[in-house]
């Protein structure tokens, strides 16, 4: 193959690569893929409906759910196109400007998911700790000033990431192990001084992705701190059971991110087909699981989904 770079006249592009050594099987692999993109947009969709509709529904802890469904949407639509293309019609190649589109997108809402679960955080931390003030403290206004915080924080994150690699030469194999754009796989293509850009991606691992778990690691402290002092045993299980949804979607979001990152700082030299489960699982998890954790253990959006369901069959 070729060297290529990013200054060439001729159009630039990168290879996806699907699931290795299983290639032949690709189209039969899509099918779990299909099933589990379908059940993400299906489950957030329907999540969002049911928020949208129900006026009981329309208060801060809904709202930060409805944030979560929005961004799991996203992240699913980011990596459906290249992920389904490869796998039904065997196309591997992206453009260079599709490709950091791409990279933007899943970066962006990646960070997102980890800040919407934080703000989440704090929501059952004012509900549980300061209840008579939970009405006066999150307001519509401030809820709204939360997820702009959100979108601008994600976005000041990702842009100047992808700025700084899109500036540097690609003059190495342009083949990615994954079948969409990731910074990490991304950065080993090229060939100039990356020094600034691991600097800056280190930044940006304390800042989100360490940070944020132990903000969150904090307030559920304090929540316990709070019931453990003050609650009676049928109060403490009722407030653990309030946050028992949000605990189980913070664990689908950082076990796999823990175990993503553990592969590549541990086993680098592990099967590529190792590294390509642990990103799926990543990048899936999170948008699949989170509908089904919060129908299944919210009974207000459990009898909402059952409602709007019947409804339709009405009409």
């Amino acid at each position: 193959m070729s060297e290529v770079t990013n200054t060439t006249k001729g159009p630039f592009y990168f290879i996806l690569t699907g699931i290795p050594g299983f290639e032949d099987s690709h189209i039969w692999i899509s099918i779990p893929f299909c099933c589990l993109y379908t059940i993400s947009i299906l489950g957030n969709t329907t999540i969002l409906n049911v928020i949208r509709t129900e006026p009981s529904l329309h208060q801060p802890m809904y709202l930060f759910l409805s944030m979560l469904a929005l961004t799991d949407l996203g992240l699913t639509l980011t990596t459906l196109p290249t992920v389904m293309q490869l796998l039904w019609f065997n196309i591997r190649k992206i453009s260079f400007e599709s490709c950091f589109a791409q990279f933007f997108f899943l970066h962006g809402f990646s960070f997102m998911e980890s800040s919407v679960l934080l703000a989440m955080s704090f929501d059952r931390y004012v509900a549980i700790c300061r209840p008579l003030h939970y009405a006066t403290i999150l307001t519509s206004e401030v809820i709204g000033k939360i997820g702009l915080a959100i979108i601008c924080r994600c976005v000041l994150a990702v842009l100047p990431s992808l700025f700084l690699l899109k500036r540097l030469p690609f003059c190495r194999s342009h083949l990615l192990s994954h079948s969409y754009c990731l910074h990490q796989d991304m950065i080993r293509l090229v060939c100039g001084d990356i020094r600034f850009n691991s600097w800056y991606g280190f930044a940006l691992v304390l800042l989100i992705i360490v940070m944020d778990p132990l903000l969150i690691v904090l307030s559920y402290s304090l929540i316990l701190i709070s019931i453990l002092g003050t609650a009676t045993w049928t109060e403490r299980l009722r407030a653990l059971n309030n946050c028992l949804s949000h605990i189980l979607a913070v664990l689908v979001l950082y076990v796999p991110m823990v175990g993503l990152s553990m592969t590549h700082r541990f086993a680098k030299h592990a099967s590529p087909l190792v590294h390509v489960i642990m990103a799926n699982m990543y990048l899936l998890a999170p948008p699949v699981m989170n509908p089904i954790i919060y129908s299944v253990k919210t009974k207000q959006i459990r009898q909402g989904m059952f409602r709007l369901l019947f409804q339709r069959k009405v009409h």
